[in-house]
């Protein structure tokens, strides 16, 4: 479908500004969630609307980076992150704070309580059996009200991001992390992305529930050239409204798969950990015994955070896995899922130790050669691809295709259409 039409500043912050006094902050105190950098938003706009509209109101008002397991910013990264000159957190804002999710510190977390295991069970439409601990960032304690501020697109994990995963895995510990993700590889990544209602997103409302704060979004529908929907208010009803958009422009209906595909990565994705988000949004289009081609030259690194359990594992399909369960369940699972989502589709024979993946997944960054292949990826050298000379046979080829900035919109057949 075709993309919304895109919303002036001033139609946004009309939005902003009734729907934030429909809020009940006043002598309140507020903590925002934001996105990191590996989400297209305008945040440095959102950030100075909501201080101009809540400052004024609240007694305290606070911004937190809802990290998940990504690295921490630094304060340069702050700084671009909300838009801001060096200093002028300091001289402009020094009485909001701005705060990095701490997930690897226990005594950062405080325990919400447990969803049973019969529970988990339901939600989980029987993939996982276990109770599960829901920890989250005790600083939301500290506030009166919780307010996310974040955009919604298609997403590998849960089907369809923003409104209460800002919470789980946003500020979460690593328990409901790594249930939530492995949730999703044992559904796959192909069965769930783009879908509104899924397992993942039933196990994360419910632990949200357990949250003894009240809880608001401003949820944006956004691509590179702008926004083109605000929606606010009570959580669910912004961000069911967000994902309903999302599901409309951020989907590309395709009419056949395709043997070649060429996924230019932003530079906002500077490791392979969020840059595999080209090959996810791009898997259902690619044809059995095709390939995908992850062009980065800007990437150095497979994960700072999960590097090292990375190459322990490698990258395989789910089966690879769930077929050596006592061998590898003591990997955290999130990063067992990232692996599963990363290689795609695949089955694996116990007996004989082989592994047949549907597709081949090439890295075409500066990633040596020796680490991609160890990896069980493929390589290129990134230097060898002519973007032009793709984009040309892209044209008169039908079985190739080019996706610029892939990372955010969904492509699918139109034979997989509801």
């Amino acid at each position: 479908m075709s993309a919304a039409p895109l919303m002036s500043e001033a139609a946004i912050a009309e939005v902003v500004r009734k729907g934030l006094s429909d809020c009940p902050f006043d002598g309140q105190r507020v903590l925002v969630l934001v996105p990191d950098l590996t989400r297209t938003m305008p945040l440095p706009f959102f950030f100075r609307l909501l201080v101009s509209a809540l400052r004024p109101r609240g007694a305290k008002l606070d911004f937190m980076v809802a990290l998940g397991t990504h690295a921490p910013l630094n304060e340069a990264q702050m700084d671009q992150l909300f838009g801001c000159q060096p200093g002028e957190r300091d001289r402009d804002f020094a009485d909001i704070g701005f705060l990095n999710h701490d997930w690897q510190n226990p005594d950062a977390l405080t325990l919400l309580g447990t969803i049973p295991a019969s529970e988990i069970l339901q939600l989980s439409e029987g993939m996982l059996d276990m109770a599960v601990p829901v920890r989250i960032n005790k600083r939301v304690l500290d506030y009166d009200e919780l307010f996310v501020c974040g955009p919604v697109f298609p997403h590998e994990v849960v089907g369809i991001s923003g409104g209460n995963k800002y919470f789980f895995p946003g500020i979460a510990g690593q328990d409901i992390i790594d249930v939530t993700h492995w949730i999703g590889a044992l559904v796959t990544s192909y069965a769930l992305i783009g879908t509104k209602d899924t397992p993942v997103r039933r196990v994360i409302d419910r632990a949200a529930a357990m949250i003894p704060r009240p809880r608001r979004a401003l949820c944006a529908v956004v691509r590179a050239e702008g926004v083109e929907g605000v929606f606010l208010g009570p959580i669910q009803d912004a961000w069911g409204k967000a994902a309903d958009l999302a599901a409309q422009t951020h989907i590309t209906w395709v009419p056949r798969p395709y043997r070649r595909v060429l996924s230019l990565l932003p530079e906002m994705y500077d490791e392979i950990w969020v840059g595999a988000k080209g090959m996810y949004k791009l898997e259902p289009v690619i044809a059995d015994g095709g390939e995908v081609i992850l062009y980065a030259p800007h990437i150095h690194h497979i994960s700072v955070v999960h590097g090292n359990l990375i190459a322990q594992i490698g990258y395989h399909c789910r089966d690879y896995f769930v077929k050596q369960w006592e061998r590898f369940k003591g990997i955290p699972w999130g990063v067992l899922a990232h692996s599963t989502h990363l290689r795609g589709a695949g089955t694996f024979d116990s007996e004989t130790g082989q592994e047949n993946l549907r597709i081949t997944v090439t890295l075409a960054t500066s990633i040596p050669e020796a680490e991609c292949r160890a990896l069980n990826l493929g390589w290129r050298d990134w230097r060898s691809i002519d973007i032009a000379v793709w984009e040309a046979e892209a044209e008169h080829d039908p079985s190739t295709l080019v996706v610029h900035r892939a990372g955010e919109q969904l492509y699918r057949l139109e034979r997989d259409r509801p």
